[in-house]
Formats: C-alpha cells, sequence, structure tokens
C-alpha cells in the first residue's frame, strides 16, 4: 500500500502536517546512504555485543536466542516507523520534533530531555563496557578502566566537533572494520558449538525471556537516534528508508548469531562470563586472538559516540531554537552546520553520569534504567507517528503496531519507568516556569519591556 496523494479534502490529523513555523526551511545535508547506515549500524548494534549476550544468558540461559529473535522482529516496525517520520520531518530535533508537531511543547520538552539528559546515561556505561575489555587483553587494575573509558568518552567529542558529515566518514570505515571482525570471531567459533547447550531452553520461564528482552532493549534502541539527523543527508525520502533497511538487516542478523554462538559454544560459562567475545575468540583461536576483541571494543565503542553525540549535538541545538533550553545553544541546529554548542552541553551531562556510573562498576541497574527510557521515547515518538503520518499507509500501520509493541517494553520496563517518570516532571516543570516568565513579560507595560 503506498502513502495517499494530495487531496482536497484534508486527511485526518493533516494539520499537523503543516510546517512548524519554529522550523525554518533550508537546505538538506550531504549524507548518503552509506555513510546513514554505517551511523544506524553504529547507534544500534552498539556496545551491546560486547556484554549483553553474557547478561541475556545469565537472565534467560538458552532462552536468550528467543528474545533476541522477538526484538529484532519487534525492530522491524519501530524502525520503519521512524524511518518514515524522519523521511517527512528530516529536522535536527528528531523525536522532539515529531512530538512537538503531534502533542505540542510540553510532549516535544518532554521526549527532547528523555532523549538529551536520559539517554546519555548510556554513554559510561558503553565506556566503561569497552574499557572492561581492553583491561582484561591488556592488563591493568580499576584505576586503569576508569582511566580508558574516559580517553574513549574524550575522543568521539572531538570527532563530532567537526561536524555529522566527517563523523559519517569516520563511522563508514569503522562499521566495516566490526562487521568484518565479528564475522572473523563467529566463523570462528561456531564450529565450536554444542546442541547440549541449548538444553534446558527455558532453565529461568518465560520471565527469564521478559527480563533478556529488557535488556536487549538497549542493543536494539537507537532508531530514534538518528533520526535527529534526517536532514543531513541528501535525500531525506529516499535515503533514509534505505539505509534503515540496510541497518536492521545487518544489526538483526548479528546480533542473533552472536547470541547463538556464545550460548552454543561457552554452556553455562555465557551466564558468568564478563567478557564473552574474549572467552569466544579463546576457544576458536587461543589467546593470542584476544587483541581481536580489544579492536572490536574500540572500534565499537568510537562508532556508537559519533552516531549518538552527533544526534545529540543536534538534538540540543533544536531544544535551544525552540525554547526548551536558553537560546544560546540553538546555534548550528541548521543543516549541514556543526552544532559544538549542543556538543559541549552533551559532553557536561555524560560527564556528569559517568561520575555515579564510573563509581559503582555495576552496569545491570543502569542499562535498566536507560533501557526504561528508551521504551519511553519508543512509546511517546510512536504514539506521534499515528497523528502525523498519512492514515492506512504503510508508515501509519507500522505506527500502530509499534504502539502496541513500544506498550509491551513499558511494561516489561517495570518500576524503572520511575526515572523517565522523574525526568518527565522535570521537563513539565520548566514549562510551567517558561510560560509564567512569558505571561510576566507581556502583561509589562510596552515601556517598560523597551
Amino acid at each position: 500500500m503506498t502513502e495517499r496523494g494530495p487531496s482536497t479534502t484534508p486527511a485526518p490529523g493533516a494539520e499537523h502536517e503543516l510546517p512548524d513555523p519554529r522550523v525554518p526551511a533550508a537546505p538538506h545535508g550531504r549524507l548518503g546512504v552509506a555513510g546513514g547506515t554505517a551511523l544506524y549500524i553504529a547507534a544500534v548494534l552498539g556496545t551491546g555485543i560486547l556484554v549483553l549476550p553474557a547478561l541475556a544468558a545469565a537472565a534467560a540461559g538458552p532462552g536468550a536466542i528467543i528474545a533476541v529473535a522477538a526484538l529484532a522482529l519487534i525492530s522491524v516496525p519501530l524502525a520503519g516507523t521512524f524511518a518514515a517520520l524522519a523521511r517527512r520531518h528530516p529536522d535536527a530535533g528528531g523525536v522532539a520534533t515529531f512530538a512537538r508537531r503531534a502533542f505540542g511543547p510540553d510532549a516535544a520538552r518532554i521526549i527532547g530531555y528523555w532523549f538529551f539528559f536520559g539517554a546519555s546515561i548510556g554513554a559510561p556505561i558503553a565506556a566503561l563496557m569497552t574499557a572492561r575489555y581492553v583491561v582484561a587483553v591488556m592488563g591493568g587494575d580499576g584505576a586503569t578502566t576508569t582511566l580508558i573509558a574516559v580517553g574513549l568518552m574524550v575522543i568521539p567529542v572531538v570527532v563530532t566537533a567537526f561536524g555529522v558529515r566527517f563523523a559519517a566518514s569516520v563511522q563508514l570505515v569503522l562499521s566495516g572494520a566490526l562487521v568484518a571482525v565479528l564475522l572473523f570471531v563467529l566463523t570462528a567459533a561456531a564450529p565450536h558449538g554444542q546442541a547440549a547447550h541449548l538444553q534446558p531452553l527455558l532453565p529461568h520461564g518465560w520471565a527469564g525471556v521478559g527480563l533478556a528482552m529488557s535488556l536487549y532493549i538497549w542493543a536494539f534502541a537507537g532508531w530514534e537516534a538518528v533520526a535527529g539527523i534526517g536532514g543531513e543527508f541528501r535525500d531525506p525520502r529516499r535515503d533514509i528508508p534505505r539505509a534503515t533497511a540496510l541497518a536492521l538487516i545487518i544489526v538483526s542478523v548479528a546480533y542473533l548469531a552472536i547470541q547463538t554462538v556464545t550460548v552454543t559454544v561457552l554452556g553455562d560459562r555465557a551466564a558468568s562470563s564478563p567478557v564473552p567475545l574474549l572467552d569466544l575468540v579463546e576457544v576458536a583461536t587461543g589467546r593470542g586472538g584476544a587483541v581481536v576483541v580489544a579492536v572490536i571494543a574500540a572500534i565499537v565503542v568510537t562508532g556508537v559516540f559519533n552516531a549518538y553525540l552527533a544526534a545529540f549535538s543536534k538534538l540540543g541545538a533544536a531544544m535551544g531554537r525552540d525554547g526548551d533550553l536558553p537560546a544560546w545553544f540553538g546555534r548550528g541546529v541548521e543543516n549541514g552546520a556543526v552544532a559544538r554548542r549542543g556538543l559541549l552541553l552533551s559532553a557536561v551531562v555524560m560527564a556528569l553520569y559517568s561520575v555515579v556510573v564510573l563509581a559503582s562498576g555495576d552496569l545491570q541497574p543502569f542499562i535498566l534504567v536507560q533501557t526504561s527510557i528508551a521504551a519511553a521515547v519508543y512509546g511517546l515518538g510512536v504514539a506521534s507517528a499515528v497523528r502525523l503520518l498519512p492514515t492506512r499507509s504503510v508508515g501509519w500501520w507500522m505506527a500502530v503496531v509499534s504502539c502496541l509493541l513500544a506498550a509491551g517494553l513499558l511494561l516489561l520496563a517495570g518500576w524503572h519507568l520511575v526515572f523517565p517518570a522523574g525526568v518527565a516532571l522535570v521537563a513539565v516543570i520548566v514549562g510551567m516556569f517558561a510560560r509564567s516568565s512569558r505571561r510576566r513579560g507581556l502583561s509589562r507595560p510596552a515601556a517598560d519591556r523597551a
């Protein structure tokens, strides 16, 4: 089914398709399908390959494979929904722009704060995951791990300061190298798998599969992230769906293969391994292949930060433009411009979260907090799509299905939704103060305002 063409009768919800006066028209950027696919792969595949196979195996045993397969299927309508939104509304605000057009400024501020101030907690988690791999290979203590984690966050900030196109060019090389190295590890380790390790299939029941799915939301989140750089594509309407489809296939196959090989090769050891990819390499090639894991870890974290920092910086600029942050941050919001002030704020937020995460060292609670934020962003994002996309178009049907799936993800998040609820409350309070300030300003005599 194709999207409806122009009609003399406005379609339900068509008023939401009108241009937003706060989103000035601007030429698109120069990002192509290859660079866009590379950024999508980085945002979605990400650092989950480093520890999630072990965490999911601990939660569900071999049932973790079912969890990955289920989330891969769920990702199809979710990815399609955000691709449909991004190609129709290519703006630096991304999900915040979608929510603004669908539900107004309060919804935009809430989802913008969720993404900008909430999802940033994933940065130190990703850096710590990677640092642990490097230390496991090269040696070192807790202080070494912390220093490596900090360094891994600083370098991509510098790369992103040169702009989205430069970050995409770097990411194209990194994503290609990542896929090549993963293929090497999986093909080398797979022959050592044993079917006996698949029994019992559900040692912790379906509840374990649900917990594994909650953890793996971390891995399959990211489709909403790259929506913020939709305007950087040369031809958003053509290139965004293509980049999304290619990335979805690559990421789904990669995660399913990694989880299956981890369970069948490592068996019970998978549940207790802090560095499952390292264990796979050692089974296949001996300790000498450990450097491959260090290479994977470095490629992964650099790529993830390239993708997310590009989105964060643009979103920060868009929130400055739209009044959800001080106007000073709005510089660089234009397509093709570099949002260095938004990037600076992103770096500060990451640094604050890093103090907490690196001091704790226990990743699972923070991963569940981050995935609860992702579920909340997805929920409001796909609800926006139902209002914005043409009724009964392919994208609209994907959005309807995604709403049901997002409701399930929210149920899986459980009490961890307290964190996004707190962020939402802050966003609402900020909006109340902003409106109050505007009313006081308008109520003053014109001479005083002058």
